[in-house]
């Protein structure tokens, strides 16, 4: 018979599949040999004949072997069978993913449906099928069989010789580890194995090192994401029991408020209170006494102890109704007045918030991967129980020191909130922070990287004099230079109202050499100031091209300008730094600055002390939307000349709207 085939031929039933190669045979035809009988199937040419041959040859191998190990009896049978296997997808001439996946697949449900082997037999089969895994990720059962394997034998020298690069390739090239998580729990627990090795942190540093690479730039963009994924979710495993059991978990405004509502949430039925007193209800509804008794919830092996005092019920009181969180520049962050939280972890998640924490150490030594590393950890992706741990905050602790003492702006701006009504790594390492563990040295350094970089503005003056001006002035007393300098900045752009506070600052300020000496500078420049702001002087002024900041300063220090409304800076070589002096000027109302080098940090600075602006050129100069949307603020600006500038569209319609 010819023609199309009426009934299916499975797979199972084919004997033996050839070529036809006799002479005058029909061209490009396969002969299937089944039970009574043969056929012949006929391809258009040879490239599909040969196609068709040697994919019908793989399907029935394939169904060969899932039959003969659907029903091992000899284990070492059994092996032999799945090295022939592998040995058939490697030489296989068929590109397809399927062809190594199969394997893996029928080795996968082999080991999950006989749980009794050996140990040897384990490493046994792992090695065997090892070839296969050098460009495929292992199916998610198999993932489960190699995590029980590096739990139980992490030593095992399959784990370092045959996994290694198995994670390596995971660590690559997976793009997400939400579709495959148990992929991310292999690779965990390799690392977990690796730690446990004579050497520990050692063998961890080096395998992070070779994902690296010994340049300066890691050519693998997923390898960072990837590894902040593991170390995320393995910190959060170590906390996953105690906040499994405490639905009614305090917030983080809370635990940094001292966790004063405790006493208002049902425990759950896990829970139970220790070291109670009968009159625990009575003192639950005078919340007026001068001190609670400390209050122990237990989870298994996981302690939490909290401490409340009355100054915290008074704090919570006066805050009753406000549940928004407070934003970083409107208000850094209230002060708690609670005292302590300790979480004490088991032996086991202990080890395991070690290991990871270590690792994202690691991690921000690296130059390239700490920009990307400082943005994926903007968000404080870690639970609230975390940031309420001493000990997790304290080893933590490194990694917000690298962001701040590193001077790209993409690096330490990533210490602010990720958004407005969310704390941010400045707020809760800052003093009265729940991650403060110091007398203020990271947020002396924070606060420095800060105000060198673009956020030297009055706004967060304000934020600072109104939430963390006692902090500034203990610094400043101990001879901070950067408290120094914030105090004086206070007070020359007259951020402090009250006298009596001008005067305890100015007390702080004499009572160092470094304060007396900028104290002193300040007032000079306000005389300076008062001599320049007083009127007479032109009203308008043109500066030769190829000035610079310094010729602008030593021209303004000249004389009075109070009357100088029209300045033209246009081809000169000035930079942002001259908007220092340009603010001084009070009656300014027209500003050329075609074809200089001024930037977006001066566009910050003007925008908040120029408020009588009416004309603004910023031709051919390199201000970017970042501080061109500043100017949204000056309402008095009549004429802004953008022409050659880096503008989008976006930021134009913006500015259309304000202005």
């Amino acid at each position: 018979p010819t023609g199309y085939m009426e009934n299916s031929i499975s797979y199972s039933a084919i004997e033996d599949v050839q070529l036809l190669s006799w002479e005058n045979a029909p061209k490009y035809c396969l002969q299937l040999t089944i039970p009574g009988g043969t056929v012949l199937l006929q391809a258009a040419n040879s490239y599909l004949r040969d196609q068709w041959f040697h994919s019908l040859q793989w399907k029935k191998k394939i169904y060969k072997y899932k039959k003969v190990l659907s029903n091992p009896s000899r284990w070492e049978v059994v092996l032999k069978e799945i090295r022939t296997l592998v040995d058939m997808a490697l030489t296989s001439p068929l590109q397809d993913d399927s062809i190594h996946q199969a394997p893996l697949e029928i080795v996968s449900k082999l080991l999950s449906e006989n749980n009794n082997l050996t140990t040897q037999d384990h490493e046994s089969i792992i090695v065997a099928i090892a070839p296969l895994l050098e460009n495929n990720h292992p199916p998610p059962d198999l993932c489960e069989f190699f995590c029980k394997h590096c739990r139980e034998r992490p030593r095992s020298m399959v784990v370092i010789e045959v996994f290694t690069p198995v994670v390596q390739r995971i660590l690559k090239h997976n793009m997400d580890f939400g579709k495959c998580p148990r992929l991310r729990l292999f690779t965990q627990e390799y690392i977990l194995a690796l730690n446990e090795l004579n050497a520990g942190m050692e063998v961890v540093k080096k395998f992070i090192h070779s994902m690296h690479g010994p340049t300066g730039q890691c050519p693998h963009p997923r390898v960072l994401p990837n590894l902040v994924a593991v170390c995320l979710a393995a910190i959060y495993s170590c906390y996953e029991e105690f906040i499994n059991s405490r639905d009614n978990s305090p917030s983080l405004k809370e635990i940094r408020n001292g966790c004063q509502q405790q006493c208002d949430r049902k425990p759950n039925l896990p829970l139970r209170l220790l070291h109670t007193s009968p009159d625990l209800v009575s003192q639950e509804a005078t919340l007026s006494e001068s001190r609670l008794k400390p209050v122990i919830v237990t989870s298994n092996e996981i302690h939490v102890e909290v401490e409340r005092n009355n100054t915290a019920n008074q704090k919570m009181t006066a805050n009753v109704g406000n549940d928004s969180e407070p934003n970083l520049i409107d208000c850094l962050m209230v002060s708690p007045t609670c005292s302590t939280i300790s979480i004490e972890l088991s032996a086991q998640a202990d080890r395991i918030l070690g290991c990871y924490v270590e690792i994202l150490k690691m991690l921000s030594d690296y130059d390239d991967w700490r920009p990307a590393l400082a943005s994926l950890l903007q968000p404080i992706p870690f639970p609230k129980e975390a940031l309420a741990h001493e000990k997790f905050t304290k080893e933590l602790k490194y990694v917000i020191q690298r962001f701040a003492e590193d001077p790209r702006q993409e690096v330490h701006s990533c210490l602010l909130s990720v958004r407005a009504g969310k704390d941010g790594w400045f707020q809760l390492y800052s003093p009265g922070g729940v991650a403060c563990d110091d007398d203020g040295e990271l947020f002396a350094s924070m606060v420095h990287i800060l105000m060198g970089s673009c956020y030297k503005t009055k706004k967060f003056l304000l934020s600072l004099a109104e939430n963390k001006l006692g902090p500034c002035m203990l610094l400043a007393l101990r001879g901070n230079q950067t408290m120094v300098e914030i105090l004086c900045l206070m007070l020359e752009y007259n951020i402090i109202d009250n006298n009596d506070t001008q005067l305890q600052i100015i007390s702080t300020l004499e009572s160092t050499d470094v304060g007396k000496r900028m104290y002193e500078q300040l007032c000079d420049r306000q005389r300076e100031l008062k001599e320049l702001q007083r009127k007479g002087g032109p009203t308008r002024l043109t500066l030769p091209s190829k000035s610079t900041d310094a010729d602008l300063a030593r021209l303004l220090s000249s004389g009075s300008f109070g009357n100088l409304e029209n300045l033209s800076l246009a081809f000169t070589n000035v930079t942002s730094a001259c908007a220092e002096h340009l603010i001084k000027l009070p009656s300014l109302k027209q500003l050329n600055l075609w074809s200089t080098q001024f930037g977006d940090a001066g566009l910050r600075l003007l925008s908040e002390h120029l408020t009588m602006l009416q004309v603004l050129n910023l031709c051919e100069t390199p201000v970017t939307d970042a501080g061109l949307l500043a100017l949204s603020s000056m309402k008095s600006l009549c004429s802004l000349n953008m022409n050659s500038t880096k503008l989008s569209a976006d930021t134009y319609e913006d500015l259309k709207v304000f202005l």
